[in-house]
């Protein structure tokens, strides 16, 4: 009787369906010297888990929880350069005027400023121009459109005198 639900477990333990109290009545049985000689090879199986369960993991498992605070630093040092960048330049709050500058500097920098002044005045003409071209393309474009009518004026015409 016993070896019949021995049997029966071991087949609902292959089938994944054995409970907890189940799986400890086949390690009992198997650990005890009375197995039966078709199940010999079950046994090994079972004593090897029930072992392995008793290993442990003794050696220690270093941790490094040592933080470097060279990151720290780091940032601290380039919100000094940063800041060292914003208030250096600004740190004579006089501002120049233009007889600061040496004779060749002023000369240099009203040639520059009629230069300029030239090129934009004959961008503003280019643009003019441009708006004229722009004009000239609106007033195309409804040429076109009123054309456009005269085309299905005269398919509507040429549909009456088929009839």
């Amino acid at each position: 009787m016993v070896l019949n639900n021995i049997e029966k477990l071991i087949e609902k333990y292959n089938s994944a369906e054995t409970t907890l109290q189940e799986e400890a009545e086949l390690k009992a049985y198997f650990k005890s010297n009375n197995v039966a000689p078709h199940l010999e090879h079950y046994k090994s199986m079972f004593l090897f888990f029930s072992e392995s369960k008793k290993e442990r993991y003794t050696k220690d498992v270093p941790l490094n929880t040592k933080k470097t605070k060279l990151y720290q630093w780091i940032s601290v040092a380039a919100v000094a350069v940063l800041m060292l960048g914003f208030f250096i330049p600004n740190w004579n709050n006089e501002p120049k005027t233009l007889a600061d500058y040496t004779p060749e500097e002023q000369e240099l920098y009203l040639e520059t400023k009629q230069t300029l002044s030239l090129i934009s005045k004959n961008l503003n003409k280019g643009l003019l121009g441009m708006n004229a071209l722009d004009m000239t393309g609106e007033n195309l474009s409804m040429g076109l459109e009123k054309a456009s009518y005269i085309t299905v004026f005269g398919d509507t015409t040429n549909k009456l005198l088929k009839n």
